[in-house]
């Protein structure tokens, strides 16, 4: 029987929410592996808000899709084929994989997951998504214990693993969320000291009242309004890593700027934009620490699964409309 790799590939660059149309589904052989490279069977893919980004014709800190290459994504899958020194088959890996059933990858592109890891964790807590979380507090926002830490988009893969970090760094830690349960989930289950939710709550008064003495470190995931307010309420020295804008990826307009940028100045406060690629060099010092905390039950991860490959492009918009918790992925299969 021969073996078909089904992929989406970009069709047209998206104006506004990715619509399927966007993307042609279809069918191909599998590739003849290359030397120095492994054929990966992809098991699960992660959906994240910077693939939005990289759908735009636009300079960014990776090449935009190309029309008619494969949907770009990290995943997690099974090498059935190796050329490629140290890996052989039967290893579990993670990489660029992309929306297909096989992915050919150069073994030097690919990173074997460790025995005993989840295809889950591998894509979230153990994975990028924890290591964006560990460097973009740690290295670039600098908490020190007793300050507070606020984090926006808390309830995603990236802002409930920054606040459970903060906590165990002894910060005071405010999550900023869309809706009651996911409020709910950042303060009874991941020890939040508080949370707001934005869709219901009046933002300025309840920052004010969360956060008493003052903002010293802003973990931003979504700019646009909320990080405006946030700015008027920063501490002198404040740290803000700047992860992502959620609030903008979808946007068909130009989006203003803050207006209390003013405020970074009178502060002194340091806005620093940063990618997980930056730190490679520690990636060993977050495995460490955040293999520990995750096996002491200190930090806790929430998977958001979407069966079939077909489901990825209407997926992916859940990130954006407020529908997902924690970790978004597919399972191929």
């Amino acid at each position: 029987m021969t073996i078909v790799n089904r992929q989406f590939r970009l069709k047209s660059r998206p104006v506004g929410m990715v619509k399927e149309s966007d993307f042609e589904f279809g069918e191909e052989g599998l590739p003849v592996v290359e030397e120095g490279h492994i054929l990966v069977r992809n098991e699960m893919l992660s959906l994240d808000p910077a693939m939005r980004g990289w759908l735009n014709d636009m300079k960014s800190y990776v090449p935009p899709v190309q029309i008619g290459e494969v949907m770009r994504a990290l995943g997690v899958g099974t090498v059935v084929e190796s050329k490629a020194e140290g890996f052989s088959k039967g290893d579990k890996v993670a990489g660029l994989l992309g929306w297909q059933d096989y992915a050919m990858m150069p073994g030097k592109m690919a990173e074997k997951v460790p025995s005993g890891v989840s295809n889950e964790a591998a894509l979230s807590v153990l994975g990028m998504t924890g290591r964006t979380a560990y460097f973009g507090l740690l290295h670039v926002g600098e908490p020190k214990e007793g300050e507070t830490v606020v984090v926006s988009g808390a309830a995603g893969a990236v802002g409930s693993v920054v606040g459970q970090i903060a906590k165990i760094k002894g910060c005071r830690v405010v999550g900023i969320a869309g809706g009651e349960e996911k409020c709910a989930w950042l303060t009874d289950e991941l020890g939040f000291d508080a949370a707001i939710d934005y869709k219901s709550e009046n933002l300025r008064k309840r920052l004010k009242e969360t956060c008493p003495d003052g903002i010293d470190v802003y973990f931003d995931n979504v700019g646009g309004e909320i990080l405006d307010t946030v700015l008027s309420q920063i501490n002198v020295g404040a740290r803000i890593p700047f992860c992502g804008a959620i609030s903008n990826y979808n946007a068909t307009e130009p989006v203003p700027g803050p207006y209390n940028y003013a405020s970074i100045l009178v502060n002194r406060a340091k806005v620093q934009g940063f990618i997980v690629f930056d730190f490679v060099k520690y990636y060993g010092e977050s495995a460490r620490d955040m293999g520990q905390w995750v096996s002491e039950g200190k930090i806790k991860f929430k998977v958001d699964v979407v069966e079939g490959l077909e489901k990825a492009p209407s997926a992916l918009n859940k990130l954006f409309d407020g529908s997902n918790t924690g970790k978004l992925i597919i399972k191929v299969d």
